[in-house]
């Protein structure tokens, strides 16, 4: 388990900053999300998921501290109590209490009461079922599931879960597209499933994904101000993380409205060319 320190680093410019990381053989949890914080100014960690399928790996994540729900909560809920608090946090089938999230995951079977769950957001219950039965859903055999910062993650994650706004999540993509050579990226959307559907399909498909909250996210406590969803697997982390840092010392900064500025540099007019300051001459 690793730990952020914030020591003299947080001293230095983007681009010595980032020079300093790239230095190294290969970037720890920790740098990546102290790379991300002082970067792009994520307001909370990014959440590593694991998914178990076997006991022994349950097992031997239970040596570690973590916590568990007094409630079932929703699976949206074990990735907020992770992101905003920094805790670690696991759940077996009858501590998830989102109907949702246990088909997605194979703890629950197609039923109607699925189908009438998401009545009101379709036409009529049959276009209710085909929606329902087009969500991806993981492989069978699913133990049980873990969600922590990453810097804590007790485990090996299977995929990362960021919650930004909605141009931290356009850097997040141009970066992945860059280190992964993948373009373009085409988004999946799930009806009523944004965070359990979103982690499903990039754990399936091995691929970022970006989701919108569901309607009842910000009346639940899961978001703050409307934030969007961005899900990264794994073994794709760290070359994204990279890619931030190589291009913060090409440009000079990681922002993309004007070169050489910190993430979000001016938040009016970026481009007006009146808005330019130079050093006296005198």
């Amino acid at each position: 388990m690793e730990k952020v320190c914030f020591d003299s680093e947080t001293l230095l410019d983007d681009v010595e900053f980032s020079k300093k990381l790239l230095s190294k053989d290969g970037l720890s949890r920790a740098d990546m999300v102290f790379a991300l914080r002082n970067l792009l100014r994520l307001k909370y960690y990014p959440v590593a998921v694991k998914y178990f399928y076997s006991e022994e790996e349950v097992e031997e994540f239970r040596k570690n501290k973590y916590k568990i729900g007094i409630h079932p909560f929703t699976f949206c809920h074990f990735s907020a109590v992770s992101r905003q608090r920094g805790e670690i946090v696991f759940s077996r089938r009858e501590n998830l209490g989102c109907s949702n999230a246990r088909y997605l995951f194979g703890w629950k079977d197609f039923d109607e009461n699925e189908i009438k769950s998401h009545k009101k957001y379709t036409r009529d219950l049959e276009q209710a079922e085909r929606f329902v039965k087009t969500k991806p859903r993981l492989p069978e055999g699913l133990k049980a599931l873990a969600t922590a910062p990453l810097h804590k993650a007790p485990f090996e994650p299977d995929l990362i879960h960021i919650i930004c706004d909605v141009l931290q999540s356009y850097h997040l993509y141009n970066d992945y597209a860059s280190a992964m050579d993948v373009h373009p990226i085409q988004p999946n959307f799930m009806m009523n499933s944004a965070v359990c559907g979103g982690a499903v399909w990039t754990y399936v498909n091995k691929r970022i994904n970006i989701v919108p909250m569901c309607s009842g996210s910000y009346t639940a406590g899961k978001t703050e101000q409307g934030e969007i969803n961005v899900f990264i697997p794994w073994e794709h982390f760290e070359p994204t993380v990279r890619r931030l840092l190589e291009r913060t010392v090409r440009d000079g900064g990681p922002s993309f409205p004007r070169t050489g500025e910190t993430y979000p540099g001016f938040d009016l007019c970026k481009l007006c060319n009146f808005l330019i300051f130079k050093e006296p001459k005198c």
